[in-house]
């Protein structure tokens, strides 16, 4: 069944569980963001392939929900806010109203079921257990669970230096497990360039 939700199309990847810092000053963003945060409805973020955040955009098909969990007033007066990512969705058709803001027809994803990780990708839960207590203030109040390939696949494409277009390869695909593999394969491959 299909959605009607507010687009963000950025300039980055979400993942489910993911943060996302972002300042406000457009106008439609800034209208969006009231009524997200009076409806406590989430907005869709969808990676930009072609055009500016500023737009118009085209983007990816592939995207996830965010909710804001916390706003605040800049300095130089625009709004911060605070969102976290929340779950994967396709796109099948977008409308750009009059204010320029994007409003897209979507159909949810169904969220992963906790995923143990195989005996053979421990490694990767062993990187997340080094890397993780250095981006505790991306992460507050989130427990790690690095035992679940889902939380931890998502982590490491956030975290882990890649470009955008690995990082969205990722969040397409919809294994927990083929996920981590594929990322173990970029990461022995970037070990051995490296040696």
């Amino acid at each position: 069944m299909s959605e009607i939700i507010p687009l963000f199309p950025l300039h980055t990847v979400l993942f489910p569980g993911g943060p996302l810092r972002l300042r406000i000053f457009e106008a439609r963003y800034v209208d969006m963001v009231g009524r997200c945060m009076r409806e406590n409805s989430p907005f869709g973020v969808a990676l930009i392939v072609e055009g500016r955040e500023v737009g118009p955009a085209k983007t990816v098909t592939i995207g996830t929900t965010a909710r804001i969990v916390d706003f605040d007033r800049l300095s130089n007066g625009l709004l911060g806010i605070v969102a976290r990512g929340e779950r994967r969705f396709r796109i099948e058709s977008v409308e750009v109203q009059p204010d320029g803001l994007n409003v897209a027809e979507v159909t949810m994803l169904a969220p992963e079921a906790p995923t143990p990780v195989p005996l053979e990708l421990q490694n990767l839960a062993e990187l997340m257990r080094q890397i993780f207590p250095q981006v505790t203030t991306l992460y507050e109040d989130v427990l790690p669970r690095v035992d679940d390939a889902s939380w931890l696949s998502a982590r490491l494409a956030e975290l882990l230096p890649f470009n955008l277009a690995t990082r969205q390869r990722c969040l397409e695909i919809d294994d927990p497990v083929e996920r981590l593999q594929y990322l173990n394969t970029l990461i022995g491959g970037a070990a051995q360039a490296r040696s």
